[in-house]
């Protein structure tokens, strides 16, 4: 699918495959809920330890084509911010994670290239986040399965929002944009987020 192809949707299934040395992540589109997932349109990497983190998406899983990618401006990203660039380098837009508001429930800003401003997405529930935080601390904690849902606003105005779920022994999410009616949002940009609110979770 061509890059333009991902604005017709709002809704997209994001699944996480299980590997041993890079997380993958398999993006579909869901134009009417989650019983009528599309085909794949999106496959997304992140090599494990990596000093930097550079996240690319491609169009299937021979990694031929690259649509997109996530990339941070510094080794050490605490509270940092991350540039998503279409396949020609050009900047689509930026992340950035809001350490301080973090410590007790998770902050991401979705800015524009010039750094304006579109969304928040934030942590729904307040006791989840400490339980999720709680957890981190314990060995093998990641393996304890906690659902989070995160709220995404527009000023006052809310948007959408990105879901986890726990279908067997894969981790799969729900990115629903359709409160940008206006399509404000690159749905490049929106898939970002989601990949960034699971793989750069813990940064």
């Amino acid at each position: 699918m061509a890059e333009q192809g991902l604005e017709q949707y709002d809704r997209f299934r994001i699944e996480q495959l299980v590997k041993p040395v890079v997380n993958l992540y398999r993006i579909s589109p869901q134009p009417g809920g989650e019983a009528t997932a599309l085909p794949p349109v999106l496959f997304a990497r992140q090599k494990r330890m990596a000093f930097r983190e550079d996240i690319r998406f491609f169009t299937d899983e021979t990694e031929a084509e690259e649509v997109f990618r996530i990339k941070a401006r510094s080794v050490i990203d605490v509270g940092g911010r991350y540039d998503v660039h279409n396949a020609a380098g050009q900047t689509i837009g930026v992340l950035e994670h809001q350490f301080r508001k973090s410590l007790l429930r998770t902050h991401w800003r979705v800015l524009t290239p010039a750094d304006e401003e579109l969304a928040v997405a934030q942590e729904k529930h307040q006791l989840l986040a400490l339980l999720r935080r709680i957890v981190d601390f314990i060995p093998y904690g990641e393996l304890v399965p906690i659902p989070y849902d995160f709220l995404i606003h527009e000023g006052d105005r809310e948007i959408g929002h990105f879901t986890r779920k726990f279908l067997g022994l894969r981790d799969t999410y729900t990115l629903d944009l359709s409160g940008d009616q206006e399509k404000r949002i690159d749905r490049r940009l929106g898939i970002a987020l989601a990949i960034g609110l699971d793989a750069l979770q813990n940064r």
